[in-house]
C-alpha cells in the first residue's frame, strides 16, 4: 500500500517537497523522514535536497530494508541512511537536524506532544518540521458502478470514518505548544481523470481493506457488490474497469524552530 501510494501520488509528492523547500531557510545538511515506511517520502526529500544526507526512521526492519533497495535502485544510497527506532520509546540517535518530516505518522505516536517536543530539541535554531496527514483516503470508482446500489464508495468511507480510520486532529494547536511558530499550511488537492495505472492496484487494496474490516458495519448488498468489484474473473470487476478517476486531498503543516 504505501509503495502503491509513492507510485499513485508521485506528482503531488514533488509538488509538496517544492513547497517544502520554499519555506526552509538555506540548504538543509540533514533531513529526517519520521515513520518512514518503504522510502517514498525519503527518496522525495532525497531528490529535492541533493545535498541532505536523508535519515530515515522506522521500527520496522522489513520496512528500512525496502527503503535500502529502494535508495540503491534510484542511485541514493551513498545519502540516504536508515535507524530502527519505536519513536514511542525515545528519540533515535540521529543527533541535530534542519528539518523533520512526519507523513501520516505522527498521529500514530502513542504521546504525539512529548514526540513534539523531541523534534524541537532536535531541531537546530530556525529548523522546519512537516507534518503531513490526508484528509480522507484516496477516492477511484465512479458514483454508479454499474453493480448494486449507487454510493457505495461514500459508504465504504462513511463507515471507514465511523471505525476510526486515518483519525487524526489539527496540529497547529499541538505544535503552538511544543514551542513552535507556523511558517505556512496548505491542503493539497489531488486529481486525475482517468486515474494513473498504479490507482487500479491500489483501489483494489484499499477496497480489499474495507471488505476485510468493515464485515458488519456495512450492509449485505454493499458487502456484496465490494465481491463483486474484487472478482478477479469478472469483466466489470474494478481490476478490469476503465472509469476510475483519483481524488483525495493532504493538509501539509509547516511549522519553524524560532533561531
Amino acid at each position: 500500500m504505501l509503495d502503491l501510494d509513492a507510485q499513485t501520488f508521485s506528482a503531488y509528492l514533488d509538488e509538496l517537497t517544492d513547497w517544502v523547500q520554499q519555506h526552509t531557510s538555506g540548504a538543509p545538511r540533514k533531513v529526517a523522514d519520521l515513520g518512514a515506511g518503504t522510502g517514498g517520502g525519503s527518496l522525495a526529500l532525497a531528490r529535492r535536497f541533493t545535498a541532505a544526507e536523508i535519515v530515515a526512521v522506522d521500527q520496522s526492519a522489513v520496512m528500512l530494508d525496502r527503503v535500502r533497495a529502494a535508495a540503491r535502485a534510484q542511485g541514493l544510497d551513498d545519502r540516504l541512511r536508515v535507524v530502527q527506532a519505536d519513536l514511542d520509546d525515545a528519540w533515535p540517535p540521529i543527533g541535530s537536524v534542519d528539518l523533520v518530516w512526519a507523513a501520516s505518522s505522527l498521529h500514530h505516536v502513542a504521546d504525539p506532544d512529548r514526540m513534539l517536543g523531541d523534534v524541537h530539541a532536535a531541531l537546530r535554531p530556525g529548523g522546519l518540521l512537516v507534518v503531513i496527514e490526508m484528509d480522507a483516503l484516496p477516492r477511484f470508482l465512479p458514483d454508479d458502478i454499474g453493480i448494486g446500489r449507487p454510493g457505495l464508495e461514500e459508504r465504504c468511507h462513511e463507515a471507514a470514518a465511523r471505525a476510526g480510520w486515518n483519525a487524526h486532529p489539527d496540529w497547529r494547536p499541538h505544535l503552538e505548544r511544543a514551542g513552535f511558530e507556523m511558517a505556512a499550511q496548505r491542503t493539497f488537492v489531488i486529481e486525475a481523470s482517468p486515474a494513473p495505472p498504479s490507482a487500479t492496484r491500489y483501489g483494489h487494496a484499499l477496497l480489499s481493506g474495507f471488505r476485510s474490516a468493515l464485515d458488519g458495519h456495512l450492509a449485505a448488498d454493499d458487502l456484496d457488490a465490494l465481491d463483486h468489484l474484487l472478482a478477479a474473473d469478472r469483466p466489470d470487476a474494478l481490476l478490469h474497469r476503465r472509469d476510475l478517476t483519483l481524488r483525495a486531498s493532504r493538509t501539509a503543516w509547516a511549522a519553524r524552530r524560532r533561531p
